[in-house]
């Protein structure tokens, strides 16, 4: 995914979002997100929430969208720049979860958690570099390997007086 989540995470009683740095004897070293990028301790008393581990309920109540996805998606449809805030009415910010999540769930997604994602990825797209699909990489649906997949061609120029070849 283009936004490298896995390093991030909001620490409960503590305002925005921290990068891990490493683990530490009585909880985890972390340095903030923000212009000052301050480390600090935080301590094991406080919960640590991985930004790649956090989900948004859909209405199959089964499931739920990483917030990964759900980063991608809005960044998909509006770039860096939300046309939401934290402060924005509750109508907004209903509006645009609609926008850009469909399918989330609008009895168990409270408007504190729409806040938080608009404010968790303004603060992720100012800070985090957005990395574009390469050429390199391949495609979802692409196989990383081609150890047993046969194309139709192979099939096809397999010589029939082969013993080993059965049919």
């Amino acid at each position: 995914m283009p936004y490298d989540l896995k390093e991030l995470a909001a620490i409960s009683g503590q305002p925005g979002l921290y990068r891990l740095v490493r683990p530490a004897r009585h909880g985890v070293l972390v340095e903030s997100l923000d212009a000052k990028a301050t480390r600090s301790l935080a301590p094991a008393s406080n919960k640590v929430s991985l930004l790649s581990e956090i989900g948004i309920y859909t209405q199959d109540s089964d499931e739920t969208v990483s917030l990964t996805e759900v980063f991608e998606r809005i960044h998909q449809k509006y770039g860096a720049s939300l046309p939401v805030t934290s402060k924005s009415s509750e109508d907004e910010l209903t509006s645009f979860l609609g926008e850009v999540l469909p399918e989330y769930d609008r009895q168990r997604v409270y408007q504190s958690d729409i806040k938080k994602l608009t404010s968790w990825y303004g603060i992720v797209s100012q800070h985090v570099p957005y990395a574009e699909a390469t050429a390199d990489e391949p495609a979802a649906d692409e196989p990383l390997s081609t150890g047993g997949v046969i194309g139709e061609a192979d099939e096809a120029s397999t010589p029939s007086g082969n013993p080993e070849v059965t049919k």
